[in-house]
């Protein structure tokens, strides 16, 4: 599976019609409501805002809105799209401006669907991979070299505190765990606390 790399957009026009479709990365359904209510607050003069997403890591939540237009003819068809793509935990939002021209069920489906596969055309993924959550207490002399393990295994680090010691959170690709927290545990001779997920502490 494939996720996301950054929000893209795409636009079309049929008969005058504008469809504006953009795509964002979302971690769950949820997300993806909060997503949508933000795009048709950006949006208050369009026709209409129809969205589909899929999440999970096998795609295996989704759904999708027509907003208004005739059943089947918009929310479906982008997810359809969305489910043939291999990319998870995306949403992607159509936004059309009507141009007088009315397309019928046909059209509909035709212009929605091609929407959303011109965004997906247009958008960056990178590999699904599963990662590691962890928290890491390391004395300050052990720091620096602690840094440069986390920057070698690729880790994204989302907060550190710095009082009687440093405690780092993040997360990493799980291949990469075990051989971080090996090299952890030998450059701090077992000083460091590691806490993996819900599992609790356990040295490093």
């Amino acid at each position: 599976m494939l996720i996301l790399v950054a929000p893209t957009a795409a636009e079309i026009v049929i008969r005058n019609s504008r469809f504006i479709a953009e795509a964002f990365a979302v971690a769950d359904a949820e997300s993806a409501r909060e997503c949508l209510r933000a795009q048709k607050e950006s949006r208050p003069d369009a026709s209409h805002v129809v969205h589909a997403f899929v999440v999970g890591p096998n795609a295996n939540v989704m759904g999708c809105s027509d907003d208004g237009e005739p059943p089947g003819t918009a929310g479906r068809p982008a997810l359809e799209v969305l489910k043939g793509s291999n990319i998870t935990n995306i949403m992607v939002t159509i936004t059309r401006y009507f141009g007088g021209v009315k397309l019928g069920t046909g059209g509909l489906v035709k212009a929605y669907t091609e929407a959303a596969q011109e965004v997906l055309a247009k958008a960056a993924t990178t590999e699904l991979t599963a990662r590691t959550e962890f928290a890491l207490h390391v004395p300050y002399s052990c720091y620096e070299p602690v840094r440069r393990l986390l920057v070698e295994a690729g880790a994204e680090v989302t907060a550190e505190t710095f009082a009687d010691g440093v405690d780092i959170r993040g997360r990493m690709r799980d291949r990469e765990f075990a051989e971080f927290a090996r090299k952890v545990a030998d450059l701090s001779n077992g000083k460091a606390k590691l806490t993996v997920g819900d599992d609790g502490a356990a040295p490093a």
